[in-house]
């Protein structure tokens, strides 16, 4: 897999970055803000991340998502490790990242990252979603937070 950042003439891959999270418009706003990297296989996008800037020295991890036909592949993890490596290449001390409750994939994967858990944003998704989250058969409602020292 070979991993770039989007170039600005390029279309976001909106069909993953979707897939990580529902709201098109938090999408567009974070986009517009940070930096979109993707991940592809024999020119096929298959992965896709975004940093966004959040505080002097701090980078958060905003989306990881990858294709479902590719999950459970290691792909997931090239991303997370990729944008670790290149945070750090840029100049942060630290990186966040936050996902839902019931994302027990997602909470794996960050923590055998290296990330730990820092804490809870709670009712996160009913404030900032219009419509209700539901994964692994439970609705979505906090925001677990976990960041890295690079």
């Amino acid at each position: 897999m070979q991993i770039r950042k989007l170039h600005a003439n390029e279309v976001p891959p909106y069909e993953l970055l979707l897939l990580a999270d529902p709201s098109r418009k938090l999408v567009e706003e974070y986009l517009q803000r940070g930096q979109c990297f993707i991940g592809s296989l024999n020119d096929q996008i298959i992965g896709v991340y975004v940093l966004l800037p959040t505080r002097p020295d701090t980078v958060e991890l905003v989306n990881v998502a990858v294709d479902e036909n590719h999950q459970g592949r290691g792909v997931g993890k090239r991303l997370v490790k990729h944008a670790a490596q290149i945070a750090a290449e840029w100049g942060y001390k630290t990186i966040e990242v936050g996902t839902g409750n019931s994302g027990i994939g997602q909470l794996a994967l960050y923590q055998k990252c290296g990330f730990r858990i820092t804490g809870i944003d709670r009712d996160f998704f009913i404030r900032h979603y219009n419509e209700e989250i539901f994964e692994n058969g439970m609705q979505v409602i906090d925001m677990i937070r976990l960041s890295q020292d690079l």
